[in-house]
């Protein structure tokens, strides 16, 4: 969902936050002399935090040894190599041996045909409706791994990519046969199988498990016939003899089809690039044509991706053996003209297959994998890539280069001992880049990974609030507020405004771990003269919503400032419960406090406002946003505004409820305001009565306060309150 709010606010951040904040270092006096003393007092070390700024770039590298007869050779030491960059020799830090098995595991049984009763029908269908998972509108991506983290031990990656493009329904329920085949009876111990497609655009089915009744039920779920429309046509002598007068040229749309595909594999290797290990993408297509040059830009550039990322290709051609006749088989029309006499038909057939053919032959020469063309057992080629990824060392070491300039190091690694063996690794690397340097994708690919780690990030500070508000039995509203201190965003100069852009980007996941609902946005923030001074005082407030069912859920977001390229991750556990599930008392939503009520063309920053999710925001009144306070810190010459809903869900009209707010400090009352009694407002269609207050701080004295609101509905004698901590300021 997109942002429906972005608002600078006047409010300072929470008291604790203030006392707590580290002060700037003093600068040095620029009139020091050189040659003065350390024990100066010009000299002495100021009094404050330090920060200590250390580049450090881990190089992974993979090597296979092997023997005279292809085994692997074990019990070799970090001693036994000799590792150099760009001719420099390195420190070899780490150092692992991956073991993997190379035995199958016992075939799958075939799972046992149950009776179906009728009684049985509507429980099985009832539990199949609540088994069944809602897709996220963004395509989720690997998991990936911490710098330097082996993350998978001992295990060999590989990925099934199923590129539906073009692909006819007999190969892909060839290549869907296939897939079965190795899941159920050639995995070994030590195999991880991801699962990708591609059809209108790309998609991870399934991580990186060794499930195999999960990773059967992801290869049968495949929609078969999906994208097997949308082959490159042929306009040359091969081309179907249709009647028509004319025949349109299609050469653009096949270059921007074949770029698209080599796009979506270079965007699968760049998934894979953070974890260390060896692992080899195995790709079922039905060939891959190109138009003489014009795709080789998109070919390198994937090739290029594959070798950054570890990942060798292993195309597989998922017609199978062909023996084409010359004038091509039934599924299509013959050609016609003098072609079909003088034999330049045919040239251009077999010319046409040969070159689509050479494409996936030169995706897997280039990355060190192999391609299996003009074989009906396709599982061999998932076989091939199995075999290939051997028993292997993991060395790691830290560059003695600390630039970060993005350029290609050659690597050289030997073996000490007098032993004949056979090393395959990556000959070379790119240098990482400073965060100036990032590309749009780079940027995008910076975000997903943060995203997806497990640890937070902490250059940015922020908190945030979770709220919910009743639509219907079985819809929740819940709006989410992000607050990011201002003195942790660093403004530019542009264009005679002080300016930054801010990226955002978040999920929801429920108990499960699956997503529910994700927002990816942006803004620029655009300050003149005294409120670009004051923004250090002030945190920036961003806000979406989301529409879920009653749960437990895990929001997860995360902020990064364009300019200086820090990020932060804000991320909290938060329940919506069923509200109709108790009778016995008042149901009531989330209780929202607030000192602004702000307009809605009142942005600091411009973003796209959804009218769709502005109208289900019940926050937002007469084009007016109610700015929800995640700290609970007032002001005592402010107002407190009070924000909840009450539901009646079997009243035609308004049943007059009675609403007070109290503060207590420890036992004691220190006020309440008078009755507050709402006779008209209940929606017609979600059946929510809102209730407001406004109620001055004034008569309270500074201090920390327990503000309870209590609802009363006399006509059907229910209850409830809503209590929480709020601080006074003088």
């Amino acid at each position: 969902m997109r942002s429906i709010l972005a608002t600078l606010l006047a409010g300072l951040m929470a008291a604790s936050a203030q006392q707590t904040a580290p002060q700037p270092k003093p600068a040095a006096p620029q009139n020091t002399p050189q040659s003065a003393p350390r024990n100066t007092p010009q000299q002495a070390a100021p009094k404050g935090p330090y920060k200590f700024d250390v580049t450090t770039q881990l190089v992974v590298v993979d090597i296979f040894a092997k023997d005279k007869s292809g085994k692997p050779i074990e019990n070799l030491k970090a001693s036994d190599f000799t590792l150099t960059e760009d001719g420099k020799p390195q420190q070899i830090k780490v150092f692992e041996y991956q073991r993997l098995e190379s035995n199958a595991e016992p075939p799958m049984p075939e799972p046992a045909l149950k009776p179906r009763t009728a009684e049985a029908a509507p429980a099985e269908a009832v539990k199949a409706l609540a088994a069944s998972v809602v897709k996220p509108v963004t395509a989720r991506t690997i998991a990936p791994a911490r710098q330097g983290e082996i993350k998978y031990r001992d295990r060999r990656l590989l990925v099934m990519f199923f590129d539906l493009i073009g692909m006819p329904i007999q190969d892909q329920m060839r290549s869907q046969t296939s897939a079965l085949k190795f899941i159920k009876t050639q995995m070994t111990p030590s195999d991880l199988m991801a699962i990708m497609t591609f059809s209108t655009d790309l998609k991870l089915v399934e991580d990186f498990t060794d499930d195999r009744d999960q990773l059967t039920k992801d290869v049968k779920s495949l929609v078969i016939g999906e994208g097997s429309d949308m082959a490159n046509t042929v306009s040359d002598d091969s081309s179907e003899d249709t009647g028509a007068a004319f025949t349109q040229d299609d050469t653009e749309f096949n270059i921007f089809n074949t770029d698209r595909q080599l796009a979506a594999l270079e965007s699968a290797v760049k998934m894979l690039a953070s974890l260390s290990e060896k692992k080899a993408l195995v790709y079922f297509a039905s060939g891959m044509s190109k138009t003489g040059v014009d795709n080789e830009a998109q070919l390198r550039a994937t090739i290029n991706a594959a070798i950054r990322s570890n990942v060798a290709f292993y195309p597989i051609d998922a017609r199978g053996l062909m023996a084409s006749a010359p004038l091509g088989d039934a599924t299509k029309g013959s050609s016609g003209g003098q072609g079909m006499y003088s034999g330049s038909s045919a040239r251009a057939a077999s010319s046409n297959f040969q070159g689509q053919q050479e494409t996936l032959f030169t995706l897997a020469a280039d990355t060190g994998g192999k391609a299996l063309l003009d074989n009906n057992d396709l599982a061999m080629g998932i076989v091939q890539a199995q075999k290939d990824i051997s028993s292997y060392y993991i060395v790691g070491y830290y560059s003695t280069n600390a630039a970060l300039d993005g350029h290609y190091r050659r690597i050289k690694v030997a073996i000490n001992k007098d032993v004949s063996a056979k090393l395959d690794y990556r000959t070379g690397y790119f240098a990482s880049k400073e965060f100036r340097k990032f590309d749009s994708s780079d940027k995008e690919r910076q975000l997903q990974e943060a995203l997806m780690l497990g640890d937070p990030i902490t250059d940015i500070s922020g908190v945030m609030e979770v709220d919910y508000f009743r639509l219907a039995r079985d819809r929740y509203f819940v709006p989410v507020e992000v607050k990011i201190p201002g003195s942790e965003l660093q403004l530019a100069r542009h264009r005679g405004a002080d300016s930054t852009r801010l990226d955002f980007i978040g999920q929801v996941k429920d108990a499960k771990g699956e997503i529910k609902g994700n927002v990816r946005d942006f803004v620029e923030v655009k300050l003149k003269g005294d409120a670009a001074a004051r923004l250090a005082e002030r945190p920036l407030a961003y806000d979406t919503g989301f529409t879920l069912p009653p749960g437990t859920y895990t929001m997860k977001f995360l902020t990064r400032d364009n300019e200086t390229g820090k990020m932060g991750t804000v991320e909290r556990t938060f329940v919506i419960p069923d509200l109709t599930t108790d009778q016995r008392l008042l149901p009531i939503s989330s209780v929202v406090l607030s000192n602004q009520r702000e307009a809605l063309s009142a942005a600091v920053y411009t973003a796209e406002k959804d009218k769709k999710l502005l109208a289900s925001n019940p926050l937002v009144q007469d084009n007016q946003k109610l700015i929800p306070s995640v700290t609970r810190v007032f002001k005592k010459a402010q107002d407190m505004y009070v924000y909840l809903e009450t539901y009646q869900p079997q009243a035609e009209t308004t049943e007059p409820i009675v609403a007070t707010v109290s503060f207590y400090r420890g036992k004691v009352k220190a006020f309440e305001t008078d009755p507050l009694v709402v006779k008209e407002g209940l929606n017609a269609k979600s059946k929510a009565l809102p209730v407001r207050f406004s109620v001055p701080l004034g008569k309270l004295q500074p201090g920390k306060y327990e503000c309870q609101v209590s609802v009363l509905n006399p006509s059907e004698k229910k209850f409830n309150f809503w209590r929480a901590s709020m601080v006074v300021l003088p």
